[in-house]
């Protein structure tokens, strides 16, 4: 997986898998997915990313399944 961000367009973008995008599609405004000739999600584009997010800079992740009804312990560096 790779996250960038730009801060001079302010688009964060997720590629979840490395390869060729066939098709896109905008399923909100300023959030679109990225998707490959089998129909997997490959990578996500979010725009006026520092509206939509505390901090596009900063990135944490969850190890392990995820339950979102419980507080998890952030990974970092």
């Amino acid at each position: 997986m790779k996250i960038t961000y730009d801060p001079n367009a302010d688009i964060l973008q997720i590629a979840f898998f490395q390869g060729a995008v066939e098709e896109t599609t905008q399923i909100s405004r300023g959030v679109i997915l990225d998707y490959d000739g089998d129909g997997r999600v490959v990578g996500l584009e979010l725009r006026k990313a520092s509206q939509r997010m505390d901090n596009p800079y900063e990135v944490s992740y969850l190890v392990g399944t995820a339950n979102l009804d419980k507080p998890q312990p952030k990974v970092s560096d």
